[in-house]
């Protein structure tokens, strides 16, 4: 997927499909292909953008999740869409969180899957034996709840940023901000229908934390994950995109 990247005006992003627009917006080690599966069951309905976040690009003392949520506030006026649905996994739909408090007259609805915002152990918090892949993929293995989905490509990508002290700073620094920015006391102002998809398996943003969300965001619904970590999109895509479209298909008056 990243070779169809658009390039224009300082945003990368891949942009699919026809209708209502639905932004799919990634992770602190999420790549836009964890999306692949979702992306061709929204695009046959839907105009399905994947911007890249600046996890690495802005200044390290303005790394946090409200300096990304503003960067995707410009994508979205740049690209002067009315309204938006946004579908974030993990930090990614903190970024979502914070952009939905922020500008609620933009945002249609919300998809969060094992998303930061209330409570996470934080995949990113330290890396005490970066050097060590073994340990790594012991980390990443954690994301799942089947470590065969742990390929060497995944291993490589994080030594390489864990091991890039420009990388590795800001990796830390949105880490600790995700658990700073707690979006508790607003959860009970989103007005938007929320959709929540999570692995009942997830022990970086567990279980008890879709059961906070949907108690406390007043128009959700929880869909569960048999068997299935923090990235359910990867691990189930078709469970996943199944519990998508049967939220998709109660609210004719947003969807269409």
């Amino acid at each position: 997927m990243e070779d169809e990247l658009i390039e224009e005006e300082g945003f990368s992003y891949l942009e699919k499909g026809e209708g209502p627009v639905f932004i799919l917006l990634h992770g602190l080690f999420g790549a836009l292909s964890n999306f692949k599966e979702v992306t061709a069951f929204l695009e046959q309905n839907f105009t399905v953008v994947l911007p890249r976040l600046p996890i690495y690009e802005l200044p390290v003392l303005n790394t946090n999740v409200k300096a990304i949520a503003q960067h995707l506030a410009k994508f979205i006026e740049f690209k002067r869409y009315d309204k938006v649905n946004l579908l974030g996994n993990s930090l990614g739909g903190h970024v979502g969180l914070v952009y939905a408090s922020e500008h609620p007259d933009k945002v249609s609805s919300m998809v969060l899957s094992g998303s930061s915002g209330l409570y996470e152990n934080a995949f990113g918090g330290s890396f005490p034996r970066r050097e060590d892949k073994n340990y790594l993929r012991e980390k990443i293995a954690l994301t799942f709840y089947d470590p065969a989905m742990v390929t060497e490509e995944l291993v490589d990508e994080c030594h390489e940023a864990v091991n890039n002290r420009n990388k590795v700073i800001r990796i830390l620094s949105i880490a600790k901000s995700a658990i700073r920015h707690n979006m508790s006391k607003e959860l009970e102002n989103y007005q938007m229908p929320v959709c929540l998809i999570w692995g009942k398996n997830d022990t970086i943003t567990p279980p008890e934390v879709a059961v906070e969300f949907n108690e406390k965001i007043p128009d959700s619904k929880l869909y569960w994950i048999d068997k299935c970590g923090h990235a359910p999109m990867m691990e189930h895509p078709e469970e996943f995109n199944k519990h998508l479209g049967d939220w998709i298909s109660k609210y004719d008056t947003i969807f269409g």
